[in-house]
């Protein structure tokens, strides 16, 4: 999906054939993606979505085991005696000004609290030079540097349903408190019940930083957050289910890896319509649904003191979404053509309305 353009649909599309898409990613990569005309056009799907064909939420996550590992968790003790020179917050993110407008809201948060920012957005604090390279993100040495605060800001570069990354994951690896926001199904992922702050439960930013300061100081409220991760004990039962069920791993090489996984259900469909077909049966009708791949209009945060200037991202978010509806009836209604088009066809058809 994120390769995906308009010269990617192979016409004319005979009914037998199938067309399957996957799309790790947010819409923020390919908006005209994100709309029923434009996802309904397939049968088969692999998206973070939990309705998806192939369900991808937990493609940050290598396992169960890692969730309950100590290998970097450092005791509070140790948290509390590094609060000297350590926030109680850290940020890192380099991709600023994103769908979600995480960085409106943690620039207003810092007025209230101290937070260590050590990417590009908001930045305040270096990292060692060897761990400037993004691809150094998943180095042990930066897990280190993670693992002795006490919170992290974790927030998605777009809001949808189970779109959840590394962001939500990783503090919970570490033994870190993720103050969480992005997908409003959060809730159903959580390893235990207290395992994270949701941001969506605070009326502001103000309010949120008086809780987490309130935790900060309070080792018996705080240490409530980590209990599951000292006894080991997850009680998310779709949690569980869900990573023993999952047809593909993540970085371990006995297992399929997502694509692999989701090209041989494809052909298992494909091939038990085959039979079916052989067989004199009705061959199985699959359809991808509107839900498979669907996030809401992007939306900025209502804060009584904003930026003080606004980036021309921010600002291209919003006609970006609402072009991309109109990209995706443009696309529908060439696709019922079902006739090769030309980009120039394309366009017209988009901004004919427009004067």
């Amino acid at each position: 999906g994120t390769d995906f353009n308009i010269e990617s649909l192979p016409f004319p599309r005979k009914p037998s054939h199938h067309w399957a898409l996957f799309h790790e990613e947010s819409p923020k990569n390919n908006y005209k993606l994100f709309h029923e005309p434009s996802i309904t056009l397939f049968n088969h799907t692999a998206t973070f979505s939990s309705h998806s064909h192939m369900p991808l939420t937990t493609q940050y996550l290598e396992s169960v085991e890692v969730l309950k590992s100590h290998t970097y968790l450092v005791p509070l003790s140790k948290k509390n005696s590094r609060r000297q020179k350590l926030a109680p917050l850290v940020y890192v993110q380099s991709d600023c000004d994103p769908p979600s407008d995480r960085d409106s809201y943690v620039w207003e948060l810092m007025k209230y609290i101290e937070v260590d920012s050590y990417g590009e957005c908001l930045h305040n604090r270096d990292l060692p030079p060897p761990l400037k390279n993004p691809s150094a993100m998943d180095d042990h040495h930066f897990y280190g540097i993670l693992a002795q605060y006490k919170f992290s800001l974790s927030f998605e570069n777009a809001v949808c349903d189970d779109y959840i990354t590394e962001k939500f994951w990783r503090p919970l690896k570490l033994g870190v408190v993720p103050v969480y926001y992005g997908s409003p199904s959060i809730a159903k992922w959580l390893p235990s019940n207290k395992s994270a702050v949701l941001v969506n439960t605070f009326a502001s930013p103000q309010d949120l930083a008086v809780y987490i300061k309130d935790l900060d100081q309070n080792d018996e409220k705080y240490e409530a957050y980590l209990e599951w991760k000292w006894n080991g004990e997850i009680s998310n039962q779709l949690l569980l289910t869900t990573m023993k069920e999952r047809s593909w791993g993540v970085q371990d090489m006995s297992q399929d890896n997502y694509i692999d996984a989701f090209e041989c259900m494809v052909c298992n469909r494909v091939w038990e319509n085959i039979n079916r077909k052989k067989q004199g049966l009705v061959p199985r009708l699959w359809q991808a649904q509107a839900n498979h791949l669907s996030c809401p209009e992007p939306k900025a945060f209502s804060l009584s003191h904003g930026p003080t200037r606004w980036s021309s991202l921010r600002e291209v978010w919003k006609p970006s979404f609402e072009q991309s509806e109109k990209e995706a009836r443009a696309l529908r209604q060439l696709a019922e053509r079902n006739a090769n088009f030309t980009v120039e066809e394309f366009w017209k058809l988009v901004f004919k309305d427009q004067h």
